[in-house]
C-alpha cells in the first residue's frame, strides 16, 4: 500500500479510520486521549480488534487525563485488561499535561489517526506513512514519560 493521508471532519470518518488503524496493528498501539469518550473502547467491534491484536502478542500503551468513562462505559475493555493485562500499560497524565487537548492512535510506528482537538472531529489519518509520524511519536513518548502508572485497586485505575 502506498502512503495515504486522509483528512476527516466527522465522527463516522474518525471511527472508520480508527478501526482501520486498529485492524492493521501487529506490534504496538500507542494511544492518547483526554478521556476516550468517542473511541468506542466498549464496543464489540473494538474489543474484537484489540483482542486479536493482544492475542498475537501486540502491546498497547494508553494514556488519558481521566479514565472514569472507560471504567463506567467500557466493560469489554476492562475484560481485555483482565485477560491481557501483561500486554496493556495504562497511564494517567500528570497535572502539568492536563491542558493537552489533541487525540491520537499510532499503530506500529506506521499508521496514525489524529484529531487536532479532542472536542472536535477534524483530523487526519495517515497510513503507511512512517516518515510523517516522527513528531507524534516523540510527542507520545514525552506524554508517556511525564505520566504515571494508572493501575490501582479499582481495577482499571485510570
Amino acid at each position: 500500500m502506498d502512503r495515504q493521508v486522509i483528512p476527516f471532519t466527522t465522527r463516522a470518518e474518525f471511527q472508520q479510520h480508527l478501526a482501520t488503524c486498529l485492524s492493521g496493528a501487529r506490534h504496538t498501539l500507542q494511544m492518547f486521549d483526554p478521556d476516550y469518550s468517542i473511541w468506542q473502547l466498549g464496543s464489540s467491534a473494538t474489543e474484537a480488534e484489540l483482542r486479536r491484536f493482544l492475542h498475537a502478542g501486540g502491546k498497547l500503551q494508553l494514556v488519558a487525563h481521566d479514565g472514569r468513562l472507560i471504567e463506567r462505559e467500557a466493560p469489554r475493555f476492562l475484560r481485555l485488561l483482565k485477560d491481557y493485562g501483561h500486554l496493556i500499560e495504562l497511564r494517567r497524565t500528570s497535572p502539568q499535561l492536563r491542558q493537552l487537548t489533541d487525540s491520537f492512535c499510532i499503530a506500529d510506528q506506521r499508521d496514525m489517526v489524529r484529531r487536532f482537538h479532542a472536542d472536535h472531529f477534524r483530523g487526519e489519518a495517515s497510513f503507511n506513512a512512517p516518515q510523517d509520524l516522527q513528531t507524534s511519536l516523540e510527542r507520545f513518548l514525552t506524554i508517556w514519560i511525564e505520566s504515571t502508572p494508572a493501575l490501582v485497586a479499582n481495577f482499571a485505575g485510570l
